[in-house]
This record gives C-alpha cells, structure tokens and sequence, in this order.
C-alpha cells in the first residue's frame, strides 16, 4: 500500500478544529467577559486554597511516587491501544494468531494488576502514612526470675 499524505486529512482536521474551539473561547472570554481586578482576582490559584508560604517549599516524595505511578499506568494502558486495534485483525485465518496475541495481552494484564496490587499494599495511595511504613512498636524487656520489676525500654 503507498503511503499517501491524503490519509492523514482527518487528523489534520481534528486539530484544525480543536484550535478553533481553543482560539474562539480564549477570544470570546477577552471580549465579552468582565474585567473587575480585585485582589482576590489577582492572587494565584492553587487549588481552591489560599497561597502561604514560599513557592520553594519542599515537597514530600509521596507526590513524586503517585506521578510516577500515574505515568507507569498511562504508558501500559496506551500499549492496549495499538493491540486492541490490531486483534482482529491477527487473529484471522490469514494469520492464525489470536491465542498467542490473546495469551500475551492476558499476562501483559496480569503482570498489570499485579503491579497495582503491590503499590496498594505497599500503602502508595493511602495519604496518611508514608508508602512501605511499619507501625512502631514499643520494646518491653520481660522480666527474668533474678530482677523484681519490669523494665521498659525506649521506644524507637
């Protein structure tokens, strides 16, 4: 099949539309919209609450583990994309292949879900402890048949 630029009209389409929309609102909302600057206005926008502190704060390693966790499961979902599009295809007699394609997707989803049961357990999305943290737990020293009290070491 030779390539032809003609195929690819419909993507070129889709941006050409969805700039469209984006310029449209974007100079629509200039024109038309208000313009009072008050003060709250004018403050930036960090997620519903008010801005404190300094824009250098030190963040926890738990958003950097959620990110990449997120893009570890963006990047195997977008691979069901491609194999998805082409399944029927292969498993046609012409080709013969829809057990293997079909056995590779199914380990492919289990190594998957047992990767997202193992970020679970290790306490990845769970806000309020830190991933793979073990509760403490408080050291007693038993008594031995030569001491008359109990002692109680410190806690670690």
């Amino acid at each position: 099949m030779p390539f032809q630029l003609i195929d690819y009209a419909p993507v070129l389409l889709m941006f050409v539309v969805a700039a469209g929309f984006a310029i449209t609102f974007i100079t629509l909302s200039q024109l038309i919209g208000q313009r009072k600057r008050t003060r709250t206005k004018l403050m930036p926008y960090e997620c519903g609450k008010d801005p404190d502190g300094s824009a250098r704060e030190r963040f926890s390693v738990k958003f950097y583990l959620i990110a990449m966790i997120f893009i570890l499961f963006d990047i195997e979902v977008i691979f069901l994309v491609p194999w998805a599009v082409v399944f029927k295809r292969l498993s046609s007699p012409e080709y013969g292949l829809s057990n293997v394609v079909y056995l590779e997707m199914l380990v492919f989803m289990i190594l998957l879900a047992a990767g997202l049961v193992y970020v679970i357990k290790k306490g990845a999305f769970d806000g309020s402890k830190r991933p793979g943290a073990k509760p403490k737990l408080k050291r007693v020293c038993w008594k031995s048949p030569n001491s008359a009290q109990k002692r109680k070491l410190p806690e670690t």
